[in-house]
């Protein structure tokens, strides 16, 4: 957190006492959480230990979950305290406990134990996560002591995982870590770690040596006991802060390293946030780079507005913090010292002063002031080198303004009228009251037209005043000496008026145009955000260019090893062959090309790559119909702010199609995993079944009487329909797939197909009852029948499988409004809530015990895919007047047969 406000009362920080009055809130619970590097080194012990200390000292402490682990020291410390019992929930035929938060909430503690808090709840929960549930236990006014290991915290995830080679799926968010209101780290040295495993303290013997083997090896310890201490002192350091901001405390205190390097537009400046980084890199610390704004950047050439916008984008590369704050005070050593006091900074970086002793004295050193005036901060003067920035690759054009004369004559009539005002007064109120009418002419003049306008204004100001009202008039002769005194004191007067005018003005209009420009790039970041696919970010970025510079644009990305034409505006589907090898080359290279650079200046359009912090992710091409260079320094510095937001927002859409690849690909392999497993199993058993039938038909068909030979061929045959509805199967899904599946629709009475249906099922369903229960009156339906009778092939054929033999099989048929409900009903254990969905996955079979039910997993799935392609629904449910699983098809009625139903 980084105070740039500067108060010169040392008031408290607004942002600090807000953050401090929402921790003293009495409403919300405190959070304490006691940190790890690894698993056993102590927290859940030091949690109880201090649980104890608290309850001896008169707190209502209740132990709503803790996990022992079955470790002896652990549990005994839970003797002496309340705990409440767990909730129990039934789960794939399991019971799993979790914590109370109902009765937590109701008990009402002063403190409440929750332990593991990146712990995954068991479905049914109110919360998926543990942490949302101590969320909700401080949002009630209950604090909380819980404890966690670095590895589960979110920032830190691919971290971990880079270190121990093992990805970690439970993660707490950082905001939760940030709002702790105290943080304990449990810190144990790897080898006593390493010993307590071996000890059996922390894992049973097996999972010991396994652990010992592979992620608690002393390297990795070692590494995550430093993430531990980093990221703790990362928020103590922060809580620091703002006590500090929070009491108005003059800093620094110097518990940890914060370095500050003062940028300007001297030539040395990069060479001052190089040497930055190095010494942050070596004191571990972090660093802000700062520009002081003052009245004098408005004077700064272009070359310098340049270098100055240069050397912050390196110091925003290199990790530092980049800032540009308003100058406020009176000296610029005030605004960096009042920074550096509300941030709690330790050391300035500063570049040794290069002016001459006669500037030193007339207008002061900013070195000398900060070194006189920094207290306890350390001062670093550097030398620098002038060869830090390179010379710019893209030349732009100068601000070439044409005189315009209209300003100059303005200020001319400014001052007749002033004058014919003066004329006015001056019988009335005397000659010491005229020159007050020439100054607001003079003053009008600067706020309007600004300098050189008013500059004009002072001279005929002065010059009417002297000729028409210092005796003798009508003359530029001054008669008596005091009024030559009187003459060029006003002439002063009138030019230092005039002068702060104009400042004012510049000030304002320069004002104006930064907030119109931040106003076009915030609306241009909002419209990029609501952004999801790669043609509107892409179009996004050309059209605002092209708008805000008024330049045509192109935008090129790579695709198969070359780079393509993406985007334009206007739009402009080809390049011509030098335009194409300068967009290849500042690819290639990542530095400018074409038009106005150094690189293939022939080209029509000038191309600049566009970085993120992942390197060159496409190139953008500005022309227009003008000669000479295409943008001005300041057009120059928006575009790159402009290319830098396009740039971030392309990166964004890619890593998003990034990761649905990845999806896919995992997704894929699933289910060329399923597939490989179901075609092992479901295409060997019958294979084998058929050959072991043949084979006995063949060596001993002479020795079996007619009995076993027909038992032996309708094995052959039962198997060989099993495999041939397995084949089916395959081949329906991969036309559902490709989109190969258009139903052949017609009318059709839904009884005729639904006998059709239970005729072909007769082998399957010969060991279960059948009852079929079809409303009266029901309309003919826009169906497919060889498709909707596979549909009810394959769900009879499911509910067979998963119902106990003698048990009934329910066909229900009804009208409900609009549509045509379907039911099939079977009497088996149902389906668990959690994968009602899952159910129509392809490739999903469901799982009793340790027992997979045989079949390809793909039934439910092609009957989804069949009745979506006839415009209709189906969905799975458990049954709620007994148990057993229910298959609800449902299906449109034709207009045509509403309105013959409406007849008659």
């Amino acid at each position: 957190m980084v105070q740039t406000r500067r108060d010169p009362e040392q008031r408290p920080s607004p942002e600090a006492l807000l953050e401090a009055a929402r921790r003293e809130d009495s409403r919300a619970g405190r959070l304490k959480i006691f940190v790890g590097a690894a698993p056993g080194v102590g927290k859940t012990y030091e949690m109880l230990q201090s649980a104890h200390a608290r309850k001896k000292a008169g707190a209502d402490v209740v132990v709503g979950v803790v996990e022992t682990h079955g470790r002896a020291e652990t549990e005994a410390l839970l003797k002496g305290l309340e705990v409440l019992p767990r909730r129990r929930l039934a789960y794939k035929e399991q019971t799993l406990e979790e914590m109370d938060l109902d009765a937590l909430i109701a008990r009402r503690p002063q403190i409440a134990l929750v332990d593991e808090l990146a712990h995954t709840n068991a479905p049914g929960s109110r919360h998926p996560k543990r942490y949302l549930d101590v969320e909700e236990l401080l949002s009630h006014g209950i604090d909380v002591y819980t404890a966690v290991n670095i590895q589960h915290i979110e920032s830190l995830n691919d971290v971990v995982a880079q270190i121990t080679h093992v990805r970690v799926r439970e993660t707490v968010p950082d905001k939760i870590f940030d709002r702790a209101d105290a943080i304990e780290l449990i810190d144990l040295t790897p080898d006593d770690l390493i010993q307590r495993l071996k000890e059996g303290k922390v894992y049973v013997p097996k999972q010991a040596e396994r652990a010992l083997e592979h992620y608690f090896s002393p390297g990795n310890l070692t590494a995550l006991r430093e993430l531990a201490l980093r990221r703790t002192a990362e928020r103590v350091d922060e809580q620091l802060l703002t006590h500090m901001q929070a009491n108005a405390i003059d800093g620094p205190w110097a518990a940890g390293e914060r370095i500050l390097v003062c940028v300007s537009e001297d030539p040395r400046a990069a060479g001052l946030v190089r040497y930055t980084k190095r010494l942050a890199d070596r004191l571990h610390a972090q660093w802000t780079a700062i520009s002081i704004e003052t009245r004098r950047s408005l004077q700064l050439t272009d070359e310098q507005r340049d270098r100055l916008a240069d050397t912050m984008r390196l110091a925003e590369a290199l990790g530092g913090e980049v800032l540009t704050i308003p100058g406020v005070g009176r000296r610029i050593a005030d605004d960096v010292i009042h920074f550096a006091h509300a941030n709690n900074v330790t050391q300035i970086i500063i570049g040794k002063s290069t002016r001459s002793w006669w500037f030193e004295l007339t207008r002061g050193s900013v070195v000398h002031d900060l070194v006189r005036r920094a207290g306890n901060i350390s001062v670093h003067v550097i030398a620098g080198d002038e060869e830090g920035v390179a010379k710019p690759a893209v030349q732009t054009a100068a601000r070439q303004e044409a005189f315009n004369p209209r300003p100059y004559l303005m200020a001319l009539l400014f001052v007749a009228i002033g004058l014919g005002a003066a004329e006015l007064i001056h019988p009335l109120f005397g000659i010491e009251n005229v020159d007050l009418v020439f100054l607001t002419a003079v003053v009008s003049v600067a706020a309007r037209f600004g300098l050189w306008p008013s500059l004009l204004a002072s001279v005929a100001a002065s010059l009417c005043y002297n000729f028409f009202f210092m005796p003798p008039v009508y003359t530029f002769t001054i008669a008596d000496p005091t009024n030559i005194a009187a003459f060029f004191l006003f002439m002063l007067v009138a030019v230092l008026v005039s002068n702060v005018a104009a400042r004012v003005r510049s000030q304002a209009d320069t004002a104006i145009g930064r907030v119109r420009t931040t106003e076009l790039l915030y609306a241009f970041s909002r419209k990029l955000a609501g952004t999801a696919t790669l043609d509107d970010v892409l179009w996004a970025t050309a059209y605002q260019t092209a708008l805000m510079l008024k330049v045509r644009v192109v935008l090129l990305l790579p695709e198969e090893g070359m780079l393509t034409v993406k985007s334009g505006y206007p739009p402009e589907d080809q390049l011509d062959q030098a335009d194409l090898a300068a967009a290849n080359w500042a690819w290639s290279n990542d530095r400018p090309a074409g038009r106005g650079s150094d690189t293939l200046p022939g080209a029509k359009r000038l191309f600049l790559p566009m970085r993120t912090g992942r390197g060159a992710i496409g190139v953008i091409g500005i022309d227009d119909d003008r000669t000479g260079p295409l943008l001005t320094p300041d057009q120059r510095r928006l575009l790159d702010a402009l290319v830098d937001q396009g740039a971030l927002a392309i990166e964004r859409v890619l890593l998003v199609e990034d990761m649905d690849r990845v999806k896919r690909t995992v997704e894929s392999d699933r289910l060329r995993g399923a597939l490989l497993t179901s075609i092992s199993h479901d295409l060997k058993t019958p294979l084998a079944s058929v050959l072991g039938a043949a084979s006995t038909l063949r060596d001993l068909g002479t020795g079996l009487n007619d009995a076993q030979k027909n038992e032996l061929l309708a094995t052959m045959i039962d198997e060989s329909e099993r495999l041939n509805r397995f084949i089916a199967n395959l081949l329906d899904m991969t036309k559902l797939e490709s989109g190969a599946v258009v139903p052949n629709t017609a009318r059709h009475d839904i009884g005729e197909i639904v006998g059709s249906a239970l005729r072909r099922a007769g082998k399957i369903l010969v060991h279960h009852k059948v009852s079929l229960e079809l409303g009266p009156n029901l309309p003919m339906l826009e169906l497919d029948a060889v498709l909707f009778e596979q549909v009810l092939f394959n769900l009879l054929d499911n509910a067979a499988k998963y119902a106990p033999p003698g048990t009934t099989i329910s066909i229900r048929g009804a009208r409900d409004q609009g549509r045509v409900l379907l039911q099939i009903l079977d009497e088996g254990s149902g389906i668990p809530p959690e994968e009602l969905e899952s159910v129509f996955d392809k490739f999903y079979r469901a799982q009793k015990g340790d027992h997979v039910r045989p079949g390809t997993g793909l039934g439910l799935a092609i009957s989804r895919g069949f009745v979506e392609a006839m415009h209709g629904t189906i969905s799975a449910a458990n049954r709620v007047d007994r148990r057993g699983a229910v298959i609800t098809i449902r299906l449109p009625i034709p207009v045509a047969s509403n309105a013959l139903d409406t007849a008659a």
